[in-house]
């Protein structure tokens, strides 16, 4: 079997990988460097607290498979809100998550405040925290990835543009190569990919936006505040801080942070911790959504398979998805005992479904 991937970010290269450990002749395809999309400007925050069943499943395998890589660093995710709505959103997300059988608690603000005393608590009306929830990072996660694939036997061809001729034929610039199956995982490449053999996905692209302080001499968890919409994670001694998300054209995604967000994330990290810590750097990357939030993953024509649409989850989901694409191509049970085939079929929509990216019509388009 010979199975093209177009996409050299963190899903792309687990797929190859998978698949070069089963024995399958693997091409990957990257127009840039590895992880140069969204993989490598991704926040590394990794949980498997999810109220949905399925959403939890690949969660919860992608945590398995970075812990066994060595890629996981400890690291609690707490949620908090600030008003009753959404506290009762949290205690109802807790209550379904631990119907999952998943390691997570609602605790009194007083308490996280005794945990992490920080953590600014007045005003707070709930906290959840995901006991086993972790952090990666991008780099180390791409690496690993890409020498994994490698050591398999895959070929990773950088600095490749392709498009498609028809479902299992990869054009370059000089040449072509048939396949008896492509997968594309291209972000927002991959709706203008599909386009050039008239398959229309329902995918939209938006722009988010952290920055990176510097050292930071507190103890702190990943969190994120559910009513003042943004969330941090520690990295390198100081914090990740990310919010800042609207639409954008995939062509015209300024990699430069805008310096507005950078204030009002850092006012709004301030009154959260009481920190005031110097920026080290700021930027942008593209995300892709669709019209449910969940994923495009699966065929879509015959020989032609899709993984998309992360809503800023891909590289959190992209062990399981890897191996899941990998052994549905490769005819073995999958190993994540979930509907994923139905629940993120591609095909789910027509493809012309006119819809924001961010599920709200007053955000900026």
């Amino acid at each position: 079997m010979r199975v093209g991937v177009v996409g050299g970010g963190c899903v792309g290269l687990a797929v190859a990988g998978d698949l070069a450990t089963a024995g399958v002749e693997v091409t990957l395809y990257e127009r840039g460097d590895l992880g140069s999309g969204a993989s490598g400007r991704a926040a590394g925050i990794c949980y498997g607290a999810f109220a949905d069943p399925t959403d939890a499943a690949v969660a919860t395998r992608a945590l398995e498979r970075y812990r066994e890589w060595g890629l996981l660093s400890p690291c609690p995710y707490v949620w908090v809100a600030r008003n009753e709505r959404d506290a009762r959103a949290v205690h109802e997300q807790v209550t379904e998550m631990r119907a999952l059988g998943l390691d997570v608690e609602a605790i009194p603000p007083n308490a996280l405040g005794e945990r992490y005393p920080a953590v600014e608590t007045a005003g707070l009306t709930a906290c959840a925290v995901a006991n086993d929830a972790g952090t990666v990072t991008p780099d180390r996660v791409v690496n690993h990835l890409a020498e994994r694939s490698r050591t398999a036997g895959a070929t990773l061809r950088t600095e490749t543009p392709v498009s498609l001729a028809d479902p299992t034929t990869v054009l370059m610039a000089d040449d072509e190569t048939v396949f008896d199956a492509v997968v594309v995982a291209a972000g927002p490449a991959t709706n203008p990919l599909l386009a050039a053999v008239d398959i229309p996905l329902a995918l939209e692209t938006y722009r988010a936006q952290v920055l990176v302080t510097g050292p930071v001499d507190v103890s702190l968890p990943s969190l994120y505040d559910a009513s003042r919409e943004f969330y941090w994670r520690p990295r390198n001694g100081g914090l990740l801080v990310g919010d800042g998300a609207h639409a954008v054209d995939p062509e015209d995604c300024d990699p430069a942070a805008d310096p507005e967000f950078v204030e009002s994330a850092l006012e709004r990290l301030r009154a959260a911790t009481g920190l005031d810590p110097a920026i080290a750097q700021s930027w942008a990357g593209p995300c892709t959504a669709t019209p449910d939030r969940d994923p495009l993953v699966g065929p879509v024509a015959d020989g032609l398979w899709v993984a998309t649409g992360w809503q800023g989850h891909g590289l959190m989901r992209a062990p399981a998805i890897g191996e899941y694409l990998a052994e549905r191509l490769h005819g073995t049970a999958p190993t994540v005992d979930a509907p994923l085939a139905e629940q993120f079929d591609p095909t789910r929509f027509g493809g012309d479904e006119a819809f924001h990216p961010l599920g709200d019509p007053t955000a900026e388009w």
